[in-house]
């Protein structure tokens, strides 16, 4: 009985762990499967009709559909990853919502604000003079260069 006991307790400790490495496991897999339809869109765009082009695209659209629900997944499993303190902007900061296109002053995006680690978070490589920045709870994606906004994650930390 006390072996039961212990080994159902066991059981109920270890199944969760294991969901969450498959769930790891799946968002890696759906990120492989976005970076083939992006080669095969490429392949249907040198050497296929209108056709193959239209249907690359969809299976691309899907993937990528996919690959973001696996990290929505991904990140609810972990949420203590995504906990951080509260945001102290700069001096006169006023949150406001912004999109792709919208030009930072230097200090919003200064080392303090940068992301020094994406990978802990499952965020793309940035590249050339890209760098990921918290602005409030949202990520954003600035070119340090212009202090343009390329790519704007909403809500990102909890």
């Amino acid at each position: 009985m006390r072996k039961s006991i212990i080994l159902g307790l066991m059981a109920a400790v270890a199944v969760p762990s294991l969901a969450q490495a498959q769930s790891l496991g799946e968002a890696r897999q759906s990120q492989r499967e976005v970076r083939e339809e992006r080669r095969e869109l490429r392949d249907a765009q040198r050497y296929g009709d209108r056709h193959d082009v239209r249907e690359a695209r969809e299976d691309l659209r899907d993937a990528r559909h996919e690959a973001r629900e696996d990290w929505r997944d991904y990140r609810k499993a972990h949420r203590d990853v995504y906990r951080r303190s509260a945001y102290v902007g700069p001096r006169g900061y006023a949150y406001r919502p912004i999109a792709p296109g919208h030009r930072f002053e230097r200090h919003y995006y200064s080392s303090r604000y940068v992301i020094a680690d994406p990978y802990r978070y499952r965020l793309p490589r940035p590249g050339g003079w890209n760098r990921w920045v918290r602005y409030g709870n949202d990520v954003v994606l600035v070119n340090t260069r212009t202090g343009r906004v390329v790519e704007v994650h909403k809500n990102f930390f909890w």
